[in-house]
């Protein structure tokens, strides 16, 4: 197994990460629909579960994020599995919340898919 990533597949998961706060992706269904493995699910920043169906189906919304996102760490968890972690900032109306981010992303064929995501809140 190898024990990094390779620059190409890092490159590749900042881009799927980030594209997740991106609205022209994050609310792009055909794009969605190929980045999350089927049995996708998170935990999210407000401790809800979202299941992938409910994903799918968020309603579009205008995402205020930083980006790129901050201490962005990523790991082998095995030779087709890796975990992607990061600090998050976003503006809501006149809110700013932080997050601490987690990821989990496998490989499927010549991509990534994400398979599990988890939002932690922490104070600035």
């Amino acid at each position: 197994m190898p024990s990094e990533l390779s620059e190409e597949d890092r490159s590749i998961l900042t881009r799927l990460e980030e594209a997740m706060w991106r609205e022209e992706s994050r609310f792009d269904k055909v794009f969605m629909g190929r980045a999350l493995a089927p049995d996708f699910f998170e935990f999210g920043r407000s401790g809800r579960t979202y299941t992938r169906q409910q994903t799918l189906d968020i309603p579009w919304e205008p995402i205020d994020a930083q980006l790129p996102l901050q201490d962005l760490q990523m790991r082998l968890l095995d030779a087709n599995t890796a975990q992607v972690t990061y600090n998050s900032k976003v503006r809501y109306q006149d809110a700013v919340e932080f997050g601490r981010r987690s990821s989990i992303w496998s490989r499927s064929g010549d991509t990534w898919v994400l398979r599990f995501h988890q939002g932690t809140p922490y104070p600035a």
